[in-house]
């Protein structure tokens, strides 16, 4: 098996398949023929899970033809994509490739609120998702620097704050959280309707990719309490606190609005999980709220941390109510959230080693590693970006596994894109890729042979692929010793006795 996985490298594809038996000679692939009840096959895929044997396909390479063998129309789609690659990146090469995927989730997220890309940028990334079987679209649709879904419930959400001043983050900070109308000659932003929303959820099932919707909460929803301001914390004199970070949990009006706008997301996404956020809420607010002293009260609580909890497990119950279920950010797993609950580990592994340990199905996305709004190369040669260095190499190297982790309730791994210091769809791709390559490959090959060179020659050739058919991706020819290296800073690269002082290539 390994010395196939082996041989299997050689073929230049991202991800690597499972195994790949060489034969002599080259094939034109004038022809494709799938055949789907193959008894053989059947009985190649009998020992794999559920999810392994839905994506998993063989490939033979004959002179003229190529002839897949799957179990399913999802499987098939995976084998004409391996034939895709093999077809751009030069003579397909006979032989057999058989192949499955070590997770079922293998995914991207995308920061909408901090900058709105828009339909046709998310069909792109989609397109090259599908090509590296890439499954899971996570989109971040709302936080304080807008919302970007249209509600009827709430049509002032988009209405006063889906357009603001600066198209950084910083600039709309420096411009003190300033939201206008679309028509300010000066507005930046933009939002999806629930067409649009379906439009794409339709394409991304036609390429076999879950569109994971997030509405975040109860932090980082200072756009919600700014427009809807029944949703925000009260002081005893009955002012609120217009703009707040945080959504009071001590208010009816706050679930009454949590609640429909799920409700109407879940009409839209037929995804099985839908994501609640629940980080860095910061509950300034709560301790001076006479709604949230009211609710600690009535539930017997004796510090206001768990406001957070009753908010996330009850949200979590109606979202569970409509037959879905609920992933959040690492810090749910402190808010009693049944062991249903999906934790995604961002700060750094231990969140995810925690929920792991709890019996909580787990997606591995920590910041240690899998950040794309961080830099990846110098800070001198790239464009703004987040203070690590996250190379292509350091992605790479990430295994979503860690040891004593059960790895039956690791769903997988996913890329964060995060777009505070990426305000255009330009610069976007050029964060996405080609560090996306990796997550492809992490999410998909199975855990055993790491070749870091040999990686980042397949990957330089599909740079060079994406590039010829219109991404802007970071070019792998520039990049520095450093970066190459896999480590993250000059004083850890310097330890281990490398030199590279000027950053030079």
């Amino acid at each position: 098996m390994k010395a196939l996985l082996v041989i299997a490298l050689t073929l230049g594809l991202i991800p690597a398949p499972v195994e790949y038996r060489p034969a002599e000679g080259t094939s034109s692939v004038q022809k494709i023929v799938v055949r789907k009840h193959s008894l053989r096959f059947k009985w190649a895929v009998k020992g794999l899970e559920d999810f392994s044997r839905k994506e998993a396909y063989r490939i033979t390479l004959k002179p003229r033809k190529a002839v897949i063998e799957a179990a399913s129309a999802e499987g098939v789609f995976r084998a004409r994509k391996t034939i895709e690659q093999l077809q751009a990146l030069g003579p397909v090469p006979r032989g057999v490739i058989f192949d499955y995927p070590r997770f079922r989730h293998r995914g991207l997220m995308i920061d909408e609120s901090r900058s709105f890309k828009g339909v046709e940028f998310l069909k792109k990334q989609m397109d090259a998702m599908a090509l590296l079987k890439l499954n899971v679209l996570h989109l971040h649709l709302d936080d304080a620097a807008g919302w970007r879904i249209e509600s009827p419930s709430y049509p002032l959400l988009t209405e006063k704050t889906a357009w603001r001043i600066g198209d950084y983050y910083y600039k709309w900070e420096q411009a003190h959280y300033k939201f206008v109308d679309k028509d300010d000659p000066e507005a930046y932003g933009g939002y999806y309707t629930p067409d649009e929303l379906r439009d794409l959820v339709a394409y991304a099932a036609e390429r076999y990719i879950n569109i994971i919707p997030e509405i975040e909460m109860p932090g980082h929803s200072m756009e919600v309490t700014l427009t809807y301001p029944e949703t925000a914390c009260m002081m005893e004199d009955g002012t609120r606190f217009k703009g707040a970070w945080d959504f009071c949990p001590g208010s009816e009006a706050t679930f009454e609005l949590l609640e429909t706008v799920l409700a109407e997301v879940m009409d839209i996404f037929p995804s099985q999980y839908i994501h609640i956020g629940g980080d860095e809420a910061s509950m300034a607010t709560w301790h001076k709220c006479v709604n949230c002293r009211r609710r600690m009260e009535e539930e017997g609580f004796t510090d206001v941390r768990q406001l957070q909890g009753y908010l996330i497990r009850r949200i979590e119950a109606f979202v569970r109510s409509h037959g879905r279920e609920v992933i959040g950010w690492d810090e749910i797993l402190e808010t009693g959230v049944p062991q249903s609950a999906v934790i995604q580990s961002w700060r750094g592994i231990s969140g995810g080693i925690a929920a792991n340990a709890a019996g909580h199905k787990v997606v591995m996305s920590p910041n240690s590693h899998v950040y794309f709004d961080y830099y990846q190369d110098l800070i001198r040669k790239e464009p703004a970006a987040c203070g690590d260095l996250t190379s292509l190499r350091h992605v790479y190297s990430y295994e979503p596994v860690a040891p004593g982790m059960d790895e039956s309730l690791v769903l997988g791994v996913q890329g964060n894109l995060w777009c505070e210091w990426v305000p255009t769809c330009e610069h976007a791709e050029y964060m996405l890729w080609p560090r996306g390559f990796a997550i492809a490959e992490i999410g998909w090959s199975p855990m055993g042979t790491k070749d870091p060179e040999g990686f980042r020659a397949r990957a330089m050739a599909m740079q060079d692929l994406w590039r010829a058919m219109g991404y802007n991706t970071f070019d792998l020819r520039t990049e520095t010793n450093l970066a190459r290296s896999g480590y993250r800073t000059f004083e850890a690269y310097e330890a281990a006795g490398l030199k590279d002082p000027a950053g030079t290539e």
